[in-house]
């Protein structure tokens, strides 16, 4: 039986990590960090994980618990906005919540971990992978790269994204506010945009995205902040009507939207690490947890002895395009129309076109599988 290791125990390396180790599959999962752990999200699962979530047991326990959202408001500059329902709709969830208890899950599965432990290299020769941890090296048949949205891998990999500085700043923290559980908001500002949803626990995730120059011209998260206020009434309620639960936000710089590629130098990428969906659409979330499941079905029969390499990475790279090229270039689109004022209107605007609002829904979101 062929191993696998899978750098990175976010949704996409823990959902595939699960489903080779109940195949008996021997699998190590080497992470950065250690669980419980908050992350930068927008903590907002579209509806179309469900089904794939119940029928393999990885939905947490009293999922009633969880905010079921089911409307979309959208505002402008000034405060203009739009309010649609979601044909979907999702749930909302935190990541300190979801990533540990998948991996509680992995652990009862079998799966080894590597915590607090960064791959600074994977060396693929003589069809074997050596994964170069500090002093310590790990050896492995197959490599899956789930490491986000920017890691030490990628430069590693000299991945041609990271060759194009990017402008974006995301930031992100919990409050207590009042902010009706079946709502994802998104909020509008010169140079971004703040997304606003329920998790567990009557918590409220505030995560925004920021044009870095926008930022240093503020002065810095909390300056920023009051000209956000300035600029858009629903951020001003918001920020003055909330009391936040972190110490300080959790920030992350070079939010890269580029193209990335499913496969490089043999390793078969999943989650972020493929390549990352705008916010604005949501559903990054259910996007990780459908590639982990894809990037198992093809590693499973290769791991038994019933196909080959190339078959593996052929497969997983033309399920990987068929699922999410196209959304992924969706949201490149949709990037355009936010964080400036006269597009950002003009999106409210057509947004109150009922057909046009959900057809925009319906092309950022995916079909259950």
């Amino acid at each position: 039986m062929k191993n696998v290791a899978i750098i990175g125990g976010g949704l996409a390396g823990l959902t595939a990590a699960i489903q080779m180790a109940r195949c008996a599959i021997p699998c190590v999962v080497i992470e950065k960090n250690q669980y419980p752990q908050h992350k930068v999200c927008g903590e907002y699962v579209s509806n179309e994980a469900v089904p794939f979530l119940k029928s393999v047991n990885l939905l947490p326990g009293h999922f009633d618990r969880f905010p079921k959202i089911e409307k979309f408001l959208l505002s402008a500059f000034g405060g203009k906005s739009v309010q649609i329902r979601l044909d979907l709709g999702g749930f909302g969830i935190s990541r300190l919540f979801f990533d540990n208890h998948l991996y509680e899950i992995a652990r009862s599965v079998g799966v080894e971990f590597l915590l607090n432990t960064v791959v600074h290299d994977a060396v693929f020769t003589n069809d074997r992978f050596a994964l170069h941890c500090g002093n310590k090296i790990v050896e492995a048949d197959v490599t899956i790269g789930a490491f986000g949205k920017r890691s030490r891998m990628d430069a590693s990999l000299n991945r041609p994204f990271m060759r194009k500085p990017s402008p974006w700043v995301a930031v992100k923290y919990h409050v207590e506010t009042e902010f009706p559980d079946d709502t994802i908001a998104l909020h509008n500002f010169q140079g971004g945009y703040c997304g606003v949803v329920r998790v567990e626990d009557g918590l409220t995730n505030l995560c925004y995205l920021v044009k870095r120059s926008r930022l240093k011209a503020s002065g810095g998260v909390e300056a920023l902040e009051a000209d956000m206020s300035r600029e858009n009434p629903w951020l001003a309620t918001l920020f003055s009507n909330s009391k936040r639960r972190f110490e300080r936000p959790l920030v992350i710089n070079e939010v890269s939207f580029e193209t990335k590629a499913p496969l490089e130098h043999h390793i078969l990428m999943a989650g972020d690490a493929a390549g990352m969906i705008a916010p604005l659409c949501g559903n990054g979330m259910a996007m990780a947890i459908h590639s982990g499941k894809l990037v198992a079905e093809a590693v499973i029969p290769f791991c038994k002895g019933k196909s080959t390499r190339a078959v593996m990475e052929s497969s997983y790279a033309s399920s990987w395009q068929r699922e999410f090229a196209a959304r992924l270039q969706m949201g490149r689109y949709l990037q355009k129309l936010f964080g400036g004022s006269t597009v950002s209107r003009l999106a409210v605007t057509m947004s109150r076109i009922g057909p046009i609002a959900h057809w925009l829904v319906r092309h950022s979101h995916g079909r259950p599988f």
